[in-house]
């Protein structure tokens, strides 16, 4: 018989089955056991961790429930920079959504960052630097308005 000629049929079981279209792959919870273990070699460690969701076969559902598992927690930016990236504590602290889009719009690459704080929010040291001369001229005016009045 030619493989042709074999009828293939793809079933999912009710369980995987959400919505009208939308099929778990079953992926999502077992990345939940990853972030739990990222999370204690954060707290055993300090080491921060980074699961990039665009390179695992997690479908659209997939992600809808794993977003929905881990829900929103009380700390949340958003940066502009070559497009806007998201970065979404969850209600686990530590356990980061981080979301970066292009220019377009589109979503570049997606996350989930198990950090005490994502390195993204952290000031380069450059940028202090400007900030200390910002506040010396400030300083340096109020200074000098006080010895003009």
């Amino acid at each position: 018989m030619p493989l042709d000629a074999i009828p293939v049929v793809v079933v999912h079981s009710a369980t995987n089955q959400i919505g009208d279209n939308a099929v778990l792959s079953g992926n999502a919870p077992v990345l939940l056991h990853e972030i739990a273990e990222l999370t204690r070699k954060l707290l055993d460690s300090g080491e921060s961790s980074a699961i990039d969701l665009r390179a695992l076969p997690l479908t659209p559902a997939d992600l809808d429930w794993l977003r929905e598992a881990l829900g929103q927690g009380q700390v949340a930016a958003t940066l502009e920079a070559e497009g806007e990236s998201t970065l979404s504590e969850t209600i686990c602290p530590g356990v980061w959504w981080v979301t970066h889009h292009n220019e377009n719009g589109a979503v570049a690459s997606e996350f989930i960052e198990v950090t005490f704080v994502p390195e993204l929010l952290k000031a380069h040291p450059d940028d202090v630097r400007i900030g200390l001369e910002h506040l010396d001229l400030l300083i340096s005016d109020l200074s000098n308005d006080s010895v003009s009045t």
